[in-house]
């Protein structure tokens, strides 16, 4: 088994300090980090055991394949070939044994929790000898080893070379430091150095498919399987059917700086009203949130180039950048064995896949109303004995502390949760209605690449959910609404409480709909306010899907909640003339006619401000109400089978893995930028 001093790092020849007392500090430190905190031992621990099957003398170790299997990313590889990871078992293994034991296995680990771990397992793979230094002899054998016979050739006797690395007699040695800006600039003079050997008369051009070789060979690991087939396609570019240096130089930037180009994409089509941009408006959104210009006119053609599969000039959404930004991009039909099974696929199945959708969707909408609904009935109780019409010369509730404080006297406490019954059954399909209605009617309007919908139909879809849900919502009410009035008139006249059969068969079919002209005038403008309130509140205030954003508990509960107020008030008076006719009229008290006649009869009896009698209420109790039904519809809405809209992907808008997982990924990127066949050609010497 190998000791830790042997494994750690060495202090290299650029560091300012190199006295002993540095040294032991140094070593010191390094010893400290490797004792990490006891979660990463535990996944580092599973992660060994679960892979290490070599035993030598009844210790376990890790062979090349398992290092592989232990550190490498899970996921589509397909850019990067797993065997690759390999590379990075030579600088774990610095017994040089071929097996890997625990304690080289936490050292590697530590070293990747680096800040500088690419750079610096890069630095590390290159420092053969081990001396913390790297000589013009190691760089060039290193690279040589790994480019292959076939690669575009590079001229190690040039001046960019020498600057780093003297002459070849290795006169001068790279220390880290100075080996970490080398590999920065190092695919720039590789790239000139290609455009050279390639551009025979030395004329500026090159050929489409010699450009795609270099990019090829260069960046092949960064770009899509679709953007890689579009390379020749830059000669639309200019006339004269060859790509110049300049073009070249520009798909090398933008491939450099895709990380800056996403980040403008998304917060420049998030901003669009449409969800679209063209290419003027990516330059000017560049240019105003940055203090330099960060992208020339070539390069943001490039960009829409590809983006839009070489037609220019059209309005793109984000989607339309996915295969330039996600290397694991892939049209869809692409994917090995989906256009078969979309062949296969009957109608049948589709049929019966969308009855057990609209099945799901009515079971989580009575769950979700049933639970908002039952939370808020006492709200609405007292809500209700407020907007009744009153005996003339009797004053029924002071206020709404009044009438609770009288139907728990009354009543008891049972007495606020009389009628729930009837709700709670009535609920299930009202909401289930309601919520499928509002989805149904988006979806259709809604478009699929950006996601976005017209306030028009945002409205119109809200309205229409809330008129469908009239046909549940009225029965329901009525009956509710003379349940909830039947504990107060027995306690006043006597009268014996009834149940909610007796009522329905009192009313007959018809007259379970009376008032529903008021009905429909509350809860059309109800659901067209609050469904485009609650998507806009998720949406432009707390960043939904922003960065690939999901929106917490309290985050959804608040913008259900919030968006419940102005559509509850505003709807009061409508409300409160639907309560009066469905009220069962009692000795003493007004009766109407109609809708226009409530309308016109409380507000000449009573004034403009009845009209708004228990608004407070509906808002106390709607906001909640709807908070939470909409919470546990979200929450619910998630169901296995349902088909997420494809969305870009990528290291900014994904969720974090394990970051030595990442910096291990990292690590290997920077050695595949010398060459893209990067530790496929020499596995033993990897």
């Amino acid at each position: 088994m190998s000791s830790s001093p042997n494994t750690l790092p060495v202090i290299h020849a650029d560091s300012r300090n190199t006295d002993g007392n540095t040294a032991s500090r140094v070593v010191q430190s390094v010893k400290s980090a490797v004792r990490p905190q006891e979660p990463e031992i535990k996944r580092w621990r599973r992660a060994f055991d679960a892979n290490a099957k070599a035993v030598v003398n009844s210790e376990k170790f890790l062979d090349r394949d398992q290092f592989v299997n232990a550190i490498a990313p899970k996921g589509d590889l397909t850019r990067i070939g797993r065997a690759q990871f390999a590379v990075l078992f030579r600088v774990a293994d610095v017994a040089k044994r071929g097996l890997l034991s625990w304690d080289d296995f936490v050292i590697f680990q530590t070293l990747l929790k680096r800040p500088d771990a690419d750079y610096y397992i890069a630095f590390q793979y290159f420092d053969v000898d081990g001396s913390g230094t790297i000589d013009f002899n190691e760089f060039k054998t290193v690279f040589s080893a790994n480019i292959g016979p076939d690669a575009i050739p590079f001229n190690f006797d040039c001046d960019w070379v020498k600057l780093y690395l003297g002459q070849k007699n290795g006169a001068h040695v790279l220390g880290y430091n100075e080996f970490t800006q080398l590999m920065k600039g190092l695919q720039g003079e590789r790239l000139r150095q290609a455009f050279q050997y390639f551009d025979d008369n030395q004329d500026g051009f090159i050929l489409p498919d010699q450009f795609k070789r270099i990019i090829l060979e260069l960046a092949g690991h960064k770009l899509s399987d679709a953007v890689i087939e579009l390379l020749p396609t830059l000669t639309a570019l200019s006339p004269g059917g060859r790509i110049s240096f300049s073009e070249v130089i520009a798909c090398h930037n933008v491939i450099r700086e895709m990380d800056i180009i996403e980040r403008v994409l998304h917060e420049a089509t998030a901003k669009s009203k449409d969800g679209r941009i063209d290419q003027t408006e990516f330059l000017n959104y560049a240019a105003s949130t940055s203090r330099y210009s960060l992208f020339t006119p070539m390069e943001a053609s490039i960009i829409f180039h590809f983006a839009g599969r070489g037609a220019a000039g059209q309005r793109l959404a984000l989607i339309d950048f996915a295969q330039l930004l996600d290397p694991r991009w892939r049209a869809p039909g692409d994917i090995e064995g989906e256009a078969m099974e979309m062949a296969t696929s009957t109608t049948v199945s589709a049929m019966l896949s969308n009855l057990a959708q609209s099945a799901y969707n009515f079971v989580q909408g009575g769950f979700a109303g049933a639970f908002g609904a039952t939370i808020v009935y006492p709200i609405d109780l007292g809500m209700m004995q407020n907007q009744r019409s009153t005996i003339v010369g009797q004053l029924l509730y002071k206020n709404s502390w009044d009438c609770v404080r009288k139907v728990f006297r009354n009543e008891g406490f049972l007495g606020f949760y009389r009628g729930l019954g009837p709700q709670l059954v009535g609920v299930a399909p009202e909401k289930a209605i309601k919520l499928t209605v509002n989805d149904l009617v988006r979806g259709r309007a809604m478009d699929p690449e950006t996601g976005r919908i017209s306030p028009f139909w945002e409205i119109a879809a809200g309205g229409t959910a809330g008129g469908c849900q009239v046909v549940f919502t009225n029965p329901l009410e009525i009956v509710k609404i003379r349940l909830q009035i039947q504990g107060e008139a027995a306690k006043a006249e006597g009268a014996v409480p009834r149940g909610a059969v007796h009522i329905v068969r009192q009313l007959g079919l018809l007259g379970l709909y009376r008032g529903a002209s008021a009905c429909l005038l509350r809860d059309i403008p109800f659901s067209a306010i609050y469904f485009p309130t609650y998507s806009h509140l998720k949406k432009d205030f707390f960043h939904e899907g922003y960065h690939g954003k999901t929106l917490s508990f309290l985050e959804t509960l608040t913008s259900a909640a919030i968006a419940g107020m102005p559509a509850a008030y505003l709807t009061t008076p409508a409300d409160v003339v639907k309560t009066r006719l469905q009220v069962e009229a009692r000795k003493g008290q007004t009766t109407y006619k109609g809708l226009a006649d409530a309308f016109t009869k409380i507000y000449r009896e009573e004034g403009f401000k009845a009209l708004f009698k228990g608004g407070p209420a509906r808002i106390i109790r709607s906001s909640p109400q709807f908070g939470f039904t909409l919470v546990a519809y979200e929450y619910l809405h998630k169901y296995p089978w349902k088909e997420a809209p494809r969305e870009v992907e990528t290291a900014l808008t994904s969720r974090g893995e394990e970051i030595a997982k990442t910096r291990a990924r990292n690590a290997l990127k920077i050695l595949l930028d010398v060459h893209g066949d990067f530790g496929r050609r020499t596995p033993s010497a990897a």
